[in-house]
C-alpha cells in the first residue's frame, strides 16, 4: 500500500498524462482497490481524449465509493463524447451529494440547454445564494432565448458584458443579436470582440455577415476574406464572398467562390445533387434562409 500511494504522489508530480496513466496502472497493479489511482488514471485518460477509459475508471470508483467529485468528472468525460443524458444523469449526481458545488450546477445547466430543456437549465442557474458570473448569465440568456423570451435574454446578455466586457462576452450577444436580425447592433458586438482579440475568427465571419445584411459589401469582403485565412475551407465564409461579390458586381469571382463551396460541400461524394440543398448544412440556409435563396438564385444563374 505504502508503494501504491509513493507511485500516485510521483504521478500527480507529472506533467505528462501519459506517464501519468502508466504510473497510476502500476500503482492499481500493486494495489487493485486503491480507488485514489483510479480516479487520478481517469482525469489523466480524459486529458488525453480517452473519455470511454477515463469513464470506466470513474465508474470503479464510483461502485466502491460515489463522491460529487467522480461523478462531476464522469459527466465531464460523457459530454466530451456529446452523451449529454448521461452526462446530466452525473451533474445531477454531484449535485445533489454537494449542492455548493457550483461547476456542477453550470454544468448541468449547459447540458439542460444542449438538451432543449432551457426551463431547467433556468431553474438551476436562477436560484438565490448563486452568484450570477458571467458564464451563468450567458447560460440564463441562452435559456430565455431558446425559450424565445428575448427580453429576458438581452437583459442577462447586457449583464455579462457589464460584469465582463471580454471578446467572448461580446461576441456571444453579438451572435443573440444576429439570430434576431440586430444587424446594426450585431456588427458593433463583433467590432468589439475583434478589437479585444484579433484571432477571434468566428467574430469576423459573423460581422462580415452583419455588414452584408447591412448593405456595406466591401467590409463583408474584408472580413470574409480574414475568415478563409484562418481556414480556406470555411465554405460558410466562401458563400459570403460569392454573394458579396455578386452585389458589388463583380460575377467573375461570385462565380469562381460559388463553385468553390459547391466543391467544397460536395467533396468525396460526387453523388450529391447540385441543388439548394446542397447548402443544407451551412449556416446561410440554417440562418438566413429567404435572402441565401435568393442568392442562390442569383449565383446559379451565372
Amino acid at each position: 500500500m505504502g508503494q501504491a500511494n509513493k507511485l500516485i504522489r510521483k504521478g500527480l508530480k507529472s506533467t505528462d498524462p501519459n506517464e501519468q496513466v502508466q504510473i497510476f496502472t502500476e500503482a492499481i497493479a500493486l494495489e487493485p482497490k486503491n480507488l485514489d489511482a483510479y480516479f487520478y488514471r481517469g482525469l489523466a485518460k480524459h486529458d488525453l481524449g480517452d473519455f470511454n477509459g477515463a469513464i470506466m475508471d470513474y465508474t470503479k470508483v464510483i461502485f466502491y465509493e460515489p463522491g460529487a467529485d467522480v461523478y462531476f468528472n464522469r459527466g465531464n468525460s460523457k459530454y466530451s463524447l456529446m452523451d449529454y443524458s448521461g452526462a446530466k444523469e452525473d451533474f445531477g449526481n454531484a449535485l445533489k451529494l454537494a449542492p455548493n458545488f457550483i461547476e456542477a450546477r453550470y454544468s448541468l445547466a449547459v447540458t439542460k440547454n444542449d438538451l432543449e430543456d432551457y426551463k431547467g437549465a433556468i431553474a438551476d442557474l436562477d436560484v438565490p445564494n448563486v452568484y450570477k458570473s458571467p458564464a451563468i448569465l450567458l447560460q440564463l440568456a441562452r435559456a430565455y432565448t431558446g425559450l424565445e423570451d428575448y427580453k429576458q435574454a438581452i437583459q442577462n446578455y447586457n449583464a455579462a458584458v457589464l460584469l465582463n466586457p471580454d471578446t467572448y462576452t461580446f461576441y456571444a450577444r453579438g451572435v443573440f443579436y444576429m439570430d434576431v436580425n440586430y444587424f446594426k447592433n450585431a456588427n458593433s458586438d463583433f467590432n468589439a470582440s475583434i478589437i479585444l482579440n484579433k484571432d477571434n475568427v468566428s467574430a469576423y465571419f459573423f460581422r462580415g455577415i452583419s455588414s452584408y445584411f447591412l448593405g456595406e459589401f466591401e467590409k463583408a469582403l474584408a472580413d470574409f476574406y480574414v475568415s478563409i485565412r484562418f481556414d480556406a475551407t470555411d465554405f460558410d465564409a466562401i458563400i459570403g464572398l460569392a454573394l458579396s461579390h455578386y452585389k458589388l458586381n463583380d460575377l467573375p469571382n461570385a462565380k469562381l467562390n460559388f463553385d468553390k463551396a459547391k466543391s467544397i460541400l460536395m467533396g468525396q461524394d460526387m453523388s450529391q445533387k447540385d441543388n439548394l440543398e446542397l447548402f443544407k448544412n451551412t449556416y446561410w440556409y440554417q440562418k438566413q434562409y429567404y435572402a441565401f435563396k435568393e442568392g442562390y438564385n442569383q449565383l446559379s444563374k451565372l
